[in-house]
């Protein structure tokens, strides 16, 4: 019911009213920004600083990889440990929020912090993936539809298939050479896909409601997954003919449904464009970005709640997402570690100078809001309010300080 018990109704459906309109009009107003033409570069960059205030010539970068280590190495021991991860065949859930992260940043931590091979957690992470690899056909999926719900062993199937190909391939692109483990991997990948249908192109993805990873709009975020998984698999192997068709139904399932994605998702379709050339036009590049840029924060951040709207099967209730979680707390309106690392990561693989203003602002923000002491950079659930100190409250900040570990390792790649 929308009037509240004691409040007059009339006043309350004027109140929905008002607050409906104002949402209206501010998704008019961005939207009409999104699609202004695209500035020059040295435009472009003006108009960002003068945004933002003053723009440094050299980002503040410094920030403790070792701890960030500790912290995620810490994290991905605790989850593979965690009796509610436990899966068939003693293999563990790979968690969107901690284990994929973890799997996509560890890595890059080795050449700074002098390791010559993978962590324990990475070893045991990569065992449980290929374990289950070989075992598809037989072992147990993450969810099952008798105790999990409807459609959700086969959303399991779907989702699985995309993660155990990216994890895979990350690793093999260092090596330079695909694993009889990573070929297996896309077999199952190109398996699962859904090749008719509305969605056809893309994976059944997990749905518990639960932004952002596993919602209704989180399928496309599977597919771009998928993509960058495509496109970092090492042997060109983007190009091998056998795959060619499948790979156009994802193509085009990512182009076709760009128009209804939220910017969250949209910046996931700027990473897998950086690793599968061709998949985005030009153009199309640009407005991301500038989409993404105008909703920077004068800090330099960004709020991960401004960038999960969409028009995807809206209602009142959807819009009101932007502002209130399910538990009824409002959503945190300051700049978020997640929502921050993510979008600098994805700028700096498609291409965007190092020293473009609002980037060094993005990498500066990174810099200063690590717990340098803890390790990890922090971010809040767009769900419900949780104790940050919690186990599943540092959901967040494992994929935040994840991502954080790979733009700011970027950039000193650069």
């Amino acid at each position: 019911m929308l009037a509240c018990e004691g409040r007059d109704p009339m006043n309350s459906n004027y109140r929905v009213t008002a607050a409906f309109a104002a949402c209206l009009l501010a998704a008019l107003i961005a939207g009409c920004s999104h699609n202004k033409a695209y500035a020059s570069d040295s435009q472009h960059e003006n108009a960002s600083a003068a945004n933002l205030g003053h723009a440094t010539t050299a980002a503040d970068t410094s920030w403790n990889p070792r701890a960030a280590a500790a912290y995620l190495d810490q994290r991905e021991d605790w989850w593979m440990s965690w009796p509610h991860a436990a899966r068939d065949h003693q293999t563990f859930c790979v968690s969107c929020h901690t284990a994929v992260p973890y799997a996509l940043s560890r890595s890059s931590l080795h050449k700074t912090l002098g390791e010559q091979t993978p962590s324990t957690g990475e070893a045991k992470l990569l065992d449980n993936v290929r374990k289950r690899v070989r075992l598809w056909k037989g072992i147990g999926p993450f969810y099952a539809d008798e105790k999990d719900g409807p459609h959700k062993a086969v959303e399991s199937r779907g989702t699985e298939a995309v993660l155990n190909a990216l994890i895979l391939a990350n690793y093999d692109a260092e090596t330079g050479q695909m694993s009889e483990d990573t070929v297996a991997a896309f077999e199952n990948l190109w398996a699962e896909q859904l090749k008719t249908g509305d969605e056809k192109g893309a994976w059944p993805w997990l749905q518990f409601d639960l932004r952002p990873w596993e919602a209704v709009e989180s399928q496309y975020y599977g597919a771009a997954l998928a993509a960058v998984a495509v496109g970092s698999a090492p042997g060109n192997y983007r190009s091998t003919p056998a795959i060619q068709s499948d790979l156009k139904l994802l193509t085009d399932y990512l182009n076709q449904n760009y128009g209804s994605q939220s910017t969250l998702n949209r910046i996931a379709l700027l990473w897998a464009a950086s690793k599968l050339p061709g998949l985005v036009e030009p153009r199309r590049q640009k407005s991301i970005i500038e989409e993404v840029l105008n909703k920077q924060q004068p800090d330099g951040g960004w709020n991960l709640s401004s960038l999960v709207g969409t028009w995807r099967g809206w209602s009142l209730s959807t819009l009101l997402v932007r502002w209130k979680r399910e538990d009824g707390t409002p959503q945190e309106a300051n700049s978020d570690g997640y929502a921050t690392a993510f979008a600098a990561f994805a700028f700096e693989l498609s291409g965007m100078p190092h020293e473009n203003p609002q980037l060094q602002k993005a990498l500066s923000w990174l810099a200063r809001n690590q717990n340098k002491q803890e390790g990890l950079w922090p971010s809040c659930s767009l769900n419900k309010r949780r104790d940050p100190s919690s186990n599943a409250g540092r959901f967040m900040s494992d994929a935040a300080t994840a991502y954080a570990v790979l733009a700011l390792t970027e950039t000193n790649h650069n």
